[in-house]
């Protein structure tokens, strides 16, 4: 069985160690914080169940899941030995550069070295690193269980080999992985966050409210999810991180984040994640207010 380290046990790290686990992989799951990866393997236990009851796997697949998975607050404990680092960390990019270094230095001589980052450049992040020709973005999508597509994207010194070895591995997962390059924002994004910007400019603006911008995109363009509670759910700090990462990169104004988002995130209303965005959010409840800063 071959050995997988994920670095992060947060929302994206920990769906990542769930569909490589689940896949017969063992995965080693590195976070600093114990509780955090007690918060994961109950996260994954807790996904592991609502698909046992929906009958998408069996009692056995649930337990060889959670028998593939260990956890360690040690990065030197739990990277030997695995031909595949996946960073899942906070997307800040000294971060990323500092963890990536580590990456590099306690990593076996032939591992790949990927990064699940929506939006920083590959070709920097690998340029912190001796062995560049084997880093690559690997974008998975939330909920990572859930969605289908990886994002693979090549930095510039990515070799052929280490891509088309990512991507048959995404396959393995039962992803859809496609090939990208290594631009701001890469594919998902650069189209995602000027639309989730515009949202907010057309709400800033006063065109119309949060539940009529949401229901116009729902049902005019049938989009499962509206932009702004979209928003939310990836966390509008994310957001304005990413379109940040798309105004210097480009050095274009029309990627300039709203003040309206730059406001909300100094004020810490984070969507999802802070119990408050556009919408007000009660742990188990699915009930969706408007927040009241912008009720009418």
């Amino acid at each position: 069985m071959q050995q997988v380290t994920v670095i992060g046990a947060g929302t994206m790290g920990n769906g990542i160690a769930h569909v490589f686990a689940m896949n017969d992989y063992k995965v080693c799951l590195v976070d600093v914080s114990a509780d955090a990866l007690e918060r994961a393997k109950a996260t994954i236990e807790k996904n592991l169940d609502r698909m046992l009851k929906k009958e998408r796997i069996t009692a056995e697949k649930k337990e060889a899941t959670l028998n593939n998975l260990s956890t360690f607050t040690a990065l030197e404990d739990g990277i030997k030995g695995s031909f595949l680092v996946v960073e899942a960390a906070t997307e800040n990019v000294d971060l990323k550069l500092k963890i990536f270094k580590s990456m590099d230095a306690l990593a076996d001589e032939g591992a790949i070295l990927a990064t699940n980052t929506s939006s920083i450049s590959i070709t920097k992040i690998a340029a912190a690193t001796n062995r560049p020709a084997q880093v690559i973005g690997m974008h998975f999508m939330n909920p990572v269980p859930v969605m289908k597509l990886v994002e693979v994207i090549r930095g510039y010194a990515t070799s052929d080999e280490v891509c088309a070895q990512v991507m048959d591995i995404s396959k393995n997962l039962s992803k859809v992985p496609v090939e990208v390059n290594d631009y701001p924002g890469f594919v998902a994004n650069r189209i995602l966050m000027p639309m989730i910007n515009e949202a907010i400019i057309t709400l800033f603006e006063g065109v119309a409210g949060v539940e009529e911008i949401d229901t116009v995109m729902k049902l005019g363009m049938a989009h499962p999810m509206g932009p702004l509670q979209l928003a939310d759910f990836i966390g509008l700090d994310v957001c304005l991180s990413i379109l940040n990462v798309l105004h210097e990169g480009f050095g274009n104004p029309k990627y300039a984040p709203c003040p309206l988002l730059v406001n909300m995130v100094t004020a810490g209303k984070l969507g999802v994640k802070s119990g408050e965005g556009f919408y007000k959010y009660v742990a188990g409840s699915k009930e969706l207010t408007v927040a009241d800063n912008f009720k009418k």
